[in-house]
């Protein structure tokens, strides 16, 4: 893909978010149902790289996307883990601080939390914290909700056990509740996010801290082996080559890994995921220039 089309799809998004914008103008908030507060949400959230600098997005979008979600989670589950994967993108690629990160990634726990817990209440279960993954995993399976509530759970974890330090994550019990939410993920859909649950199952194992009594089960082997499995079910996804390239990095395995990360740089980013595939390369870009020095 050349980049003149995503940048002519880009705009195209701006230009129908600015139209829907319009719309909206029109309903009274005290007259929209969840579903239609919810569909307007969407249109924000698809427009969250409208006004990007690089990889630094504009907060416009993305903060109203979460103002509205944050409107219909009460009475949509579906909204919750939406508002969690929109405090995600807040968090990660609008140029907050480290407070305001921290900030942001609590929020989007909580919300991914009450998402697992509004899905399984749905299926008759509100304590699905207590079921082990597979569990879990068969009650929320006729859900469509399910993989999505559990994905993007994991997911705020993980970046709030980043912004909060490794160590305080680990007796927090974080890695563990990554581990079982990736586990169910897998149960539901492994090809879900397009192998999301091994690929932060991957994750989780190459950078958790193995401490005794609490992430005593980490292995950096079984990370490789997830995220290669992730790899394998999408193989051109760009996270799934960076951590995968990463973990080999880390293994000793440079050559391959710069192999990979060349490959990310000179791929063409996409539209849906512009933002987040530029931060990726741009990642990707560091980690050869110190690995080349290296090998």
């Amino acid at each position: 893909m050349k980049p003149t089309r995503f940048h002519a799809g880009a705009v195209l998004l701006i230009a129908a978010a600015a139209s829907v914008r319009g719309e909206e103008e029109k309903i009274s908030p005290a007259h929209e149902s969840a579903s239609r507060v919810l569909e307007k949400a969407d249109r924000h959230y698809a427009a969250r790289a409208a006004g990007r600098t690089g990889a630094r997005a504009d907060p416009r979008e993305i903060s109203e996307a979460i103002s509205l979600y944050e409107r219909a989670a009460p009475e949509l589950p579906q909204a919750r883990w939406k508002l969690a994967r929109a405090l995600y993108f807040l968090g990660t690629y609008t140029g907050l601080d480290e407070s305001g990160q921290r900030a942001v990634f609590e929020k989007a726990r909580r919300a991914g939390e009450e998402g697992v817990l509004s899905v399984a209440a749905r299926r008759g279960n509100a304590d699905a914290r207590k079921l082990g993954p597979e569990a879990a995993a068969d009650l929320v399976r006729s859900d469509p909700d399910g993989p999505a509530a559990f994905f993007w759970t994991a997911v705020a974890w993980g970046q709030w056990s980043l912004a909060s330090g490794k160590m305080e994550a680990a007796r927090k019990g974080a890695a563990r509740r990554i581990r079982d939410d990736c586990l169910t993920v897998i149960a539901l859909d492994p090809a879900y996010e397009e192998g999301g649950g091994y690929r932060i199952l991957g994750r989780v194992h190459d950078q958790a801290p193995k401490v005794p009594l609490l992430t005593g089960w980490v292995s950096r082997a079984e990370g490789l082996r997830f995220l290669r499995l992730a790899l394998a079910q999408a193989p051109r996804n760009f996270v799934n080559r960076h951590f995968l390239a990463e973990a080999l990095a880390r293994s000793g395995a440079v050559a391959e890994a710069i192999a990979i990360e060349e490959g990310l740089v000179s791929d063409s980013p996409g539209v849906e995921h512009l933002v987040e595939e530029i931060a990726i390369q741009e990642a990707a870009r560091k980690n050869l220039a110190g690995w080349r020095r290296r090998s």
